[in-house]
């Protein structure tokens, strides 16, 4: 999974949950704007965000990140 993934299944399991952004805010102890940013904002590095979001919306735990190397 990319980092956009990730974005996408944290709004998809928030959503699941049937949390508002506002609840999610207070859930993860940040602003609102940063939970929209997490879900919406594919440009914006907010893997711990995001990471937190699934792991309290969904029955998953996030294990990453993975970096492979392949010869040249």
């Amino acid at each position: 999974m990319q980092e956009n993934d990730l974005a996408v299944q944290a709004k998809l399991f928030r959503r699941q949950a049937s949390t508002t952004r506002a609840q999610a805010a207070r859930d993860m102890k940040v602003s609102q704007t940063s939970i929209f940013n997490a879900e919406e904002t594919f440009d914006r590095s907010l893997v711990k965000l995001r990471i937190r979001m699934i792991e309290a919306y969904s029955k998953f735990k996030v294990r990453g990140p993975v970096y492979l190397l392949e010869k040249k």
